[in-house]
């Protein structure tokens, strides 16, 4: 009996221990940034490289956010993840809830259709939404990042789509006898059962758009209309490449996100796992 405990011990310190191993490997990079951030420019290449500066140059924070309009990059990702999250999440669960309660001819068919989509590569799609968009006057405005979040993504659907079919038909039976039609039924009674997917949907969009980078580079070309990624960028060019202010800057544009992940990390968990249980 006490051999067996204390193995028990042995492997539970051994898992924690490569737990940690783990997060350090992940938190390496991260702690790299920050050092580099906080560094002088003619410390950061040098024989010996060391992870904590001899003198932390916070000044470095407001060079590089006084070095661009970075004000206006943030007030532009704000615009794109502010308008663009809501439109995904409400119709990602609508389409998921066609899905998943409405018997039509075709569903399944469909919505392996739908699932396809998530294997074309965007460099397909990227030549003629470009044509679209500039057709429509939409090109060197916000839009183009806003409006595929409005149609719902093949992945949202997927996960709410799970969702909802692990929530009992019941439900919907005794809203149907208390006279709601399908749209009441989805908004007064699905819709917040379905809260830990929403939510799961809202940060990973909201991530999503704020890291966008490639997008924002092919359709938007004045500097004012610049996206944080295309700000973070303009540090780079053909002759230098001013590396404090890149993580300097590039430390700041995380903490939002990570902010976000913070608070809602038990409901993005508890979505995810519960996404794919059916009752």
């Amino acid at each position: 009996m006490h051999t067996l405990a204390r193995k028990k011990r042995i492997q539970n310190l051994l898992f924690q221990i490569l737990i940690l191993l783990l997060a350090a490997a992940f938190l390496f990079p991260i702690a790299w940034m920050l050092s580099t951030a906080l560094k002088a420019p003619e410390d950061i290449f040098t024989p010996k490289p060391e992870l904590i500066p001899d003198t932390w140059q916070f000044r470095n924070f407001a060079d590089a956010w006084n070095a661009q309009p970075f004000g206006r990059f943030l007030l532009n990702t704000l615009i794109v993840v502010g308008v663009s999250t809501p439109f995904a999440m409400l119709s990602a669960t609508m389409v998921a809830f066609g899905f998943a309660r409405i018997n039509f001819w075709g569903r399944n068919a469909l919505f392996l259709l739908v699932i396809g989509t998530m294997v074309i590569p965007w460099d397909v799609t990227a030549i003629p939404l470009y044509i679209e968009y500039n057709k429509l006057g939409m090109i060197n405005t916000l839009w183009p990042m806003i409006l595929p979040g409005a149609f719902g993504s093949a992945f949202f659907i997927f996960l709410a789509r799970q969702f909802i079919m692990g929530v009992p038909r019941d439900l919907d039976e005794a809203a149907e006898i208390d006279g709601c039609n399908r749209w009441q039924i989805y908004w007064k009674i699905i819709l917040p059962l379905c809260r830990p997917i929403v939510v799961v949907i809202g940060v990973f969009h909201f991530v999503w758009c704020w890291n966008e980078f490639l997008t924002p580079l092919i359709f938007i070309n004045d500097q004012s209309m610049y996206t944080l990624p295309l700000g973070i960028n303009l540090f780079k060019n053909a002759f230098n490449i001013e590396y404090e202010k890149l993580m300097a800057i590039s430390c700041l544009s995380v903490l939002f996100p990570a902010t976000l992940f913070y608070f809602t990390q038990n409901l993005i968990l508890g979505g995810i796992s519960l996404s794919g249980v059916k009752k």
